[in-house]
């Protein structure tokens, strides 16, 4: 279903949210759209961060993931600075035998502000 920025369909007095719209069908981003949305029904300015939801692919390794990839940065300009760990050098991962698996954390240069958040391994 087709939506502007505060929700509203083509049908006059209708709105939708969640997992008829575009992007993920995730219950969390669904609920920030219906917050936003009865924000924007009381006269209130409702914004929907969608950078600051996350995602969680239930495999084995799992892969979870919030904010914005190196290929998203690189295509907006935006110079980043990364950080990775890996599981192995986690003493609790090695001591329960899960040491593989990494997180990534992506940062601006300039700031610090993290942009983004992508992990791989157990429990991710």
């Amino acid at each position: 279903v087709e939506v502007d920025d505060e929700f509203k369909t083509n049908v006059p007095g209708v709105f939708a949210i969640g997992d008829v719209i575009d992007g993920p069908m995730l219950a969390h981003k669904a609920e920030e759209e219906g917050i936003a949305c009865v924000e924007n029904l009381a006269g209130k300015h409702g914004h929907v961060n969608y950078d600051a939801i996350p995602g969680v692919v239930y495999t084995n390794p799992e892969v979870a993931t919030v904010g914005k990839t190196e290929d998203e940065l690189k295509e907006a300009g935006v110079e980043y600075g990364k950080g990775v760990f890996n599981f192995s050098a986690n003493s609790r991962a090695r001591c329960v035998g899960e040491s593989a698996g990494m997180v990534k954390v992506l940062t601006d240069k300039a700031t610090d502000r993290i942009l983004g958040v992508h992990i791989m391994g157990p429990n991710a």
